[in-house]
């Protein structure tokens, strides 16, 4: 019968607790920001990507030399060490979450010796007197998520792993492509300074024919002043060159981690460098996959799993903790069979009444989700709009490479008949002046089209997050290739 009663009387007390709990209501809190429409901007999903997987995306530049450099910075860049500290950080996070929702145990031991008080509550002969007391215990405790708050906090703790994973990725793909551009800057450098090196060596050689005039009475001093401040103005040119392709190696030595003299060989020939043709079409999943894009979407669903925590704290929360184990006075009756002692206690704990405190933790918590929610839809935008803009570069700069060929093969044409007319006395030296220019310009203008169309390609691939376009077809019912990849074109 009092069991009974005491049964009733627990009853009463968790549901009067649960009563109470309705006090501390949430109120109508949620989210206020939504998660942009992919589709709305070409792009897919994604909700279904696997983490960003590395790809050498740069030996499609087809140069070992480059190959060696990004190798060396992808695993000696101080960037690179800090992202995988990063990761690590977050993974151990997880660990933590999950051990949370696991039960704990743990052993504890103590000896004592001490005088009990004449008059407290221990009787006679212990009290008056001095006496060692000895435990040896094992201790257990067990907190029950029955409302979702560890799975909560796990989901967030693997949200900010994977986000963590992919900054890793997109550090890896940056760093990657700083290389590259620094690299193909240099090979742009150095092939100005062929340029300019050759147009001293042509007016060199121009300084000597209009000294030949000159002597010969068909040409002024005019002509020949003309001619030799050219040589100053072109070795003066050839000089700020070697002053940038110093830079430029410098740069290239501190992005790979190495000392500033381990690049100064570094010779890369911008002809060399391959130069693959732009798709017409993107495939958006490639989009979707991009590091920057993934690491957003993943720490918008990680604030989210915070929101749900933070909810969980308006409900109760049920710990059970228990023990066994030795206890006695006078250590030589620890071990025995008598001294044991164990006990086990389920304890229910809501506060009913914080003033407002749970309710702003979660108003904190929903805006960190709108937060996380607006990084990752300007994530998506600027993904379009990056790689919207590679497209439109690279494939203007197509145009004017052929446009430019054009030009240039008419002008090295009329420097050729104007030089020629000259030597014949034909024609004047401002002509050959003229054209010399028209040439010389023209060539410089084909080295930086070249480098800007090499750089351009670097850009796109970063912009796809270190990936370049590959539709995967596959069949049909009947057998017949069906290309199931959307499409991002600028048509």
């Amino acid at each position: 019968m009092m069991d009974k009663k005491r049964v009733k009387v627990a009853g009463l007390g968790v549901a009067v607790i649960a009563a109470l709990g309705g006090c501390a209501s949430q109120g109508d809190l949620k989210a206020s920001v939504a998660p942009v429409e992919a589709g709305r901007y070409g792009l897919a999903d994604g909700k279904d990507q696997p983490a960003p997987q590395a790809e050498s995306w740069w030996s499609r530049l087809g140069d070992p030399a480059l190959d060696a450099l990004i190798g060396q910075a992808l695993s000696e860049h101080p960037d690179m060490q800090a992202a995988s500290a990063r990761l690590a950080r977050a993974q151990s996070a997880v660990q933590t979450r999950e051990a949370a929702d696991m039960p704990q145990l743990g052993a504890h031991a103590e000896a004592s010796r001490q005088r009990f008080t004449e008059n407290g509550l221990v009787p006679a002969p212990i009290a008056g007197n001095t006496w060692s007391i000895g435990t040896l215990q094992l201790q257990g405790q067990w907190e029950l998520d029955l409302f979702g708050r560890h799975g909560a906090e796990l989901r967030s703790a693997l949200g900010q792993a994977r986000a963590s994973q992919a900054d890793a990725h997109a550090a890896r793909t940056l760093l990657s492509a700083n290389v590259a551009r620094a690299y193909v800057q240099l090979a742009r450098q150095l092939a100005q300074r062929e340029v300019a090196v050759r147009s001293l060596a042509q007016r060199d050689e121009l300084l000597s024919l209009v000294r030949q005039r000159v002597d010969a009475g068909l040409d002024t001093n005019v002509e020949l002043r003309q001619g030799e401040g050219a040589l100053p103005e072109t070795r003066q040119q050839i000089e700020a060159l070697n002053e940038q392709i110093a830079l430029s190696r410098h740069l290239l030595a501190a992005l790979s981690a190495q000392p500033m003299g381990a690049t100064a060989n570094v010779s890369p020939q911008l002809e060399r460098i391959n130069l693959d043709a732009l798709p017409a079409e993107v495939p958006v999943n490639l989009l979707a996959q991009r590091a920057d894009v993934m690491a957003q979407r993943w720490r918008a669903e990680a604030a989210g799993a915070e929101v749900d925590a933070a909810r969980t704290l308006f409900y109760p929360n049920i710990n059970i903790t228990g023990f066994l184990g030795l206890n006695a006075i006078g250590l030589d009756r620890v071990l025995k069979s008598s001294s044991q002692q164990y006990g086990i206690t389920p304890a229910i704990d809501l506060p009913l009444f914080d003033a407002g405190r749970r309710q702003a933790n979660l108003k904190g918590r929903l805006a960190e989700q709108d937060l996380a929610v607006s990084a990752y839809n300007g994530a998506v935008i600027e993904a379009v709009h990056d790689v919207a803009d590679q497209l439109t570069t690279g494939q203007s700069l197509d145009r004017q490479v052929a446009q430019q060929g054009l030009a240039q093969r008419a002008a090295e044409s009329a420097y050729d008949l104007a030089l020629q007319r000259y030597r014949a006395g034909l024609g004047p030296y401002l002509t050959v002046l003229s054209a010399e220019s028209a040439v010389l310009n023209q060539r410089r203008l084909a080295v930086d089209l070249r480098a800007r169309a090499v750089d351009n390609r670097v850009s796109f691939i970063k912009a796809l997050g270190g990936h370049w376009p590959a539709p995967t077809a596959l069949a049909g019912q009947d057998g017949t290739p069906v290309d199931t990849t959307a499409k991002l074109s600028l048509k």
